[in-house]
């Protein structure tokens, strides 16, 4: 799923298309794609009411927040945007051909210049929807995203409040980097980068962690993602471009960030061998159980494999 620096760079590129255009029609083509994973049932009356509020809408522009991006309409709702896995954000000509896995088109208009933003989305994870914007930290955001934290490339995010929040944490310092209450934008592929060059294990307890640590996590999370977004982001296949088509260039070493959960056979938190302690269940793993080995009790962290990302298309 993108992550702060892949939805960043789409961002930057919707907004060079979309910034001061009018929706001159909008179109659902597929009413799931205004539901969401639980929910997509949706009928017709509910898809005639989103292309009637886009339709005439002038952009602002397009907004961040973490992975939350939305199109500002009239500078009092947001058309939100959610890409998920698979979604992608393509600039086409009206007369182009229409991609099989086209869910909804705005077309637009700015100046001479008349085009279409399609959304696409194979697996219809995404999700659309207009809603009323209201503030939080600082700025307006839509209704939804009024829970998530401060990204840490925002001038709102304030170091010291956020590693004063995450010291009394006691769930695995992993599990609360992807929370998103406390800082947004870090999933699984930036919070396992930060924590390797932080020197942290993923299962560390922020709540008996020094705050020199846990400030180190902060720092690695902000540095690597910001060399991600001046590549473009990671693309870890063809699939997910920046809306002038072209991959993220940043690597990140999935193996050596997996190899760092263990040295020499043996946990970076407890000194007994790790064939020595019972396999974990991942769901117990996501509770943040501790379990007590021969001579220490952090779990041990399990393989994880790599992720798909998508992005932003033009034609």
């Amino acid at each position: 799923m993108p992550e702060l620096p892949e939805v960043e760079s789409v961002r930057r590129g919707v907004d060079e298309w979309t910034a001061g255009a009018r929706v001159t029609a909008a179109e659902v083509v597929d009413p799931r794609i205004l539901g969401t994973t639980s929910a997509r049932r949706i009928d017709e009356a509910t898809a005639a009411a989103f292309a009637e509020r886009v339709t005439g809408a002038s952009i602002t522009g397009a907004e961040r927040r973490g992975k939350f991006m939305w199109l500002t309409l009239d500078g009092d709702a947001g058309l939100l945007i959610h890409l998920r896995m698979s979604g992608q954000l393509r600039v086409h000509l009206a007369a182009d051909e229409t991609h099989r896995h086209t869910r909804a088109v705005l077309r637009l208009e700015r100046g001479e210049q008349r085009y279409d933003l399609r959304f696409v989305d194979q697996r219809i994870f995404g999700h659309l929807s207009v809603q009323g914007l209201v503030a939080s930290h600082g700025r307006l955001v839509p209704a939804s995203a009024i829970h998530i934290a401060p990204d840490p490339l925002e001038d709102a995010f304030d170091v010291e409040a956020t590693v004063d929040a995450l010291a009394r944490k006691r769930t695995p310092i992993k599990a609360a980097l992807l929370e998103q209450t406390l800082v947004s934008g870090i999933g699984n592929i930036y919070a396992d980068e930060a924590l390797f060059r932080a020197g942290v294990h993923p299962l560390a307890l922020p709540a008996r962690t020094r705050r020199s640590r846990l400030a180190a996590v902060l720092e690695s999370a902000t540095t690597v993602m910001g060399d991600a977004l001046a590549v473009g982001g990671t693309s870890f296949d063809s699939l997910y471009v920046n809306v002038n088509g072209e991959s993220g260039r940043f690597d990140i070493d999935v193996e050596r960030v997996e190899a760092s959960r263990r040295h020499k056979g043996r946990d970076w938190l407890c000194r007994a061998p790790v064939g020595r302690r019972p396999p974990i269940p991942q769901s117990d793993q996501a509770r943040g159980k501790q379990f007590d080995g021969p001579t220490c009790s952090v779990a041990h962290r399990r393989n994880s494999g790599s992720r798909i990302m998508r992005g932003a298309t033009r034609a």
